[in-house]
C-alpha cells in the first residue's frame, strides 16, 4: 500500500493498487465472505483498476513539479495532516473496546440469501441499476462516436471511412523499392 503512494511512476502505482484490492479480497475470504470477495475482485480489480489505467494512459502528461510555487510548504502541511490522521487512527484502535467473536459466519448460505434478496425483495432497484448502467454505456458510445462523426463531417468523407483502416505509409527504417 505504501508503494501506491510513494512510487514516482503512476502506472506502477496503479498496478500496486490492484494488488492492494486483491489483498482486501483475500481478507474477505478469510472472513468467510466469499460473495464480497468475488465482488471486490470484479468491481475494484477488474473495473476500477482498469479504468484508472486507461485514464493514466489517455492523459499521460509529464509535469514538472519543481515549478509549482510553495511546493515545500504544501508537502510539509500534507505530512503534518497525514501524521495527525495516523495518530488519531492509532488512538481509536487502542481505546476501542473490541467485541468478542460472535457466531460462526454463514458461508455459502449468505451468498444464497443475497441472491434470493436481489431477485425477490430488491428486484426493482436491481433492474433500475442495470438500466442506469446501460444508459451510461450508450451515452459513452454516443460521445465517442460524436468525435468520429464530427471529424468526418469536417473532412467531407462518409462516416464509415473513419472506421476503415487507412492505407499504410512506409516507415523511414523500411527500404522502399
Amino acid at each position: 500500500a505504501l508503494g501506491v503512494v510513494l512510487l514516482p511512476n503512476i502506472v506502477y502505482s496503479a498496478f500496486l493498487l490492484g494488488g492492494v484490492f486483491l489483498s482486501v479480497a483475500g481478507l474477505y475470504l478469510l472472513l468467510n465472505a466469499s460473495f464480497v470477495a468475488a465482488a471486490q475482485v470484479l468491481v475494484y480489480v477488474g473495473a476500477v483498476n482498469v479504468l484508472i489505467l486507461f485514464a493514466i494512459m489517455l492523459v499521460n502528461k509529464k509535469e514538472n513539479l519543481a515549478a509549482i510555487p510553495g511546493l515545500a510548504v504544501r508537502r510539509l502541511l500534507s505530512g503534518a495532516v497525514c501524521a495527525g490522521l495516523f495518530a488519531l487512527l492509532l488512538r481509536v484502535a487502542f481505546v476501542t473496546p473490541w467485541a468478542t467473536p460472535g457466531p460462526e459466519p454463514l458461508g455459502e448460505e449468505a451468498t444464497i440469501r443475497i441472491g434470493e434478496h436481489l431477485f425477490s425483495d430488491y428486484l426493482l432497484p436491481f433492474e433500475l441499476a442495470s438500466v442506469l448502467l446501460l444508459m451510461a454505456m450508450i451515452g459513452a458510445i454516443v460521445l465517442a462516436r460524436r468525435d468520429v462523426l464530427s471529424a468526418d463531417i469536417a473532412t467531407g468523407e462518409p462516416a464509415d471511412q473513419g472506421l476503415i483502416e487507412k492505407t499504410r505509409t512506409p516507415l523511414l527504417l523500411e527500404k522502399t523499392n
